[in-house]
């Protein structure tokens, strides 16, 4: 007799496998990003600066012309009537640091954005033309950009603007015209390696032209290394723009700016300490800020690095 064996059924929990959903490139970048903390500082103390810039009219306490002539270089935290009215002290004709260096920031910032732009435009067609075209035009443009390389920048600097006169447009046009090697470069190395590649060869063989190829297929997939290299150029826009202030060639006085402010009260550096340290420090800072943020940029769209 056969017997019939019974299976009574085991209650078992469906067991799923959870697939995270995929970030999205923001949050992709973000999450690379803020794993750099300086990054993460340097942006954050950007941002203040920034806001500090755009609101000065209502942020500053005082106008950055209007003189005190009772309070001539006053120390920091100057008590008058009980009150502190100039907390970072005030200059030798008696105007308020606080307030020339935050109307500083706006015109410091604005540089930075104007060399940035100025240079980032040119360099990019520059590159694309030469990565791109090769050859004759290859050489043409690069052997100039080694041209200009061999100089020193701040001193090319200052023989353009020597040229066409001491102000802030003159040595912003100069700045800009200073780092334009660099995105050259840059922008020249990035479209040859991506220029063998298959979609460029096909988007070239479905009939697309030169300025397509370059703008819409091949510059898009450049920008990481340039956005990283323009967050270094922003410093670097303002340390030099505050040495060319500082030397006479930039921002003419009484216009609030970094280099110019040093330049003005540089004979009182002993007696009175305030008038260069504080210009100094925001100097310091801002451009250590972008340097942060500049390296946490490279963390966070440098493929390479991510993990």
């Amino acid at each position: 007799m056969n017997k019939q064996v019974i299976t009574e059924p085991t209650n078992t929990q469906d067991t799923r496998l959870v697939v995270p959903k995929p970030l999205t490139p923001m949050r992709e970048f973000w999450f690379y990003f803020s794993k750099n903390k300086g990054a993460v500082v340097g942006l954050a103390f950007i941002i203040i600066v920034a806001l500090l810039a755009i609101f000065a009219n209502f942020v500053a306490p005082h106008s950055p012309s209007e003189q005190f002539r009772d309070a001539l270089l006053a120390p920091p935290v100057w008590m008058k009537d009980g009150s502190w009215q100039f907390i970072l002290g005030t200059d030798d004709v008696g105007r308020d640091i606080l307030s020339r260096l935050i109307y500083g920031a706006r015109l410091s910032l604005l540089v930075g954005c104007l060399v940035v732009i100025i240079s980032l435009i040119l360099g990019i067609t520059l590159g694309l033309i030469a990565g791109y075209a090769g050859g004759f035009l290859d050489n043409i443009i690069m052997r100039a950009v080694d041209i200009m390389l061999a100089l020193p920048s701040l001193l090319l600097a200052l023989v353009l603007v020597a040229i066409f006169g001491p102000s802030i447009i003159n040595a912003s046009i100069a700045l800009a015209f200073v780092a334009l090697p660099h995105y050259v470069r840059l922008t020249r190395g990035a479209t040859i390696a991506e220029i063998n590649k298959d979609y460029v060869i096909a988007s070239r063989v479905a009939g697309a032209g030169a300025l397509r190829q370059m703008f819409i297929n091949i510059l898009p997939n450049c920008l990481a290394p340039l956005i990283v290299q323009a967050s270094l150029g922003f410093s670097n826009a303002i340390l030099d723009m505050a040495a060319l202030g500082f030397l006479g060639m930039g921002a003419q006085p009484p216009t609030p700016e970094w280099g110019t402010m040093l330049a003005d009260v540089l004979q009182f550096a002993q007696s009175a300490w305030w008038v260069v340290t504080f210009p100094g420090l925001v100097i310091l800072m801002t451009v250590l800020a972008f340097n942060l943020m500049g390296d946490g940029l490279r963390d966070a769209l440098d493929p390479k690095l991510k993990q």
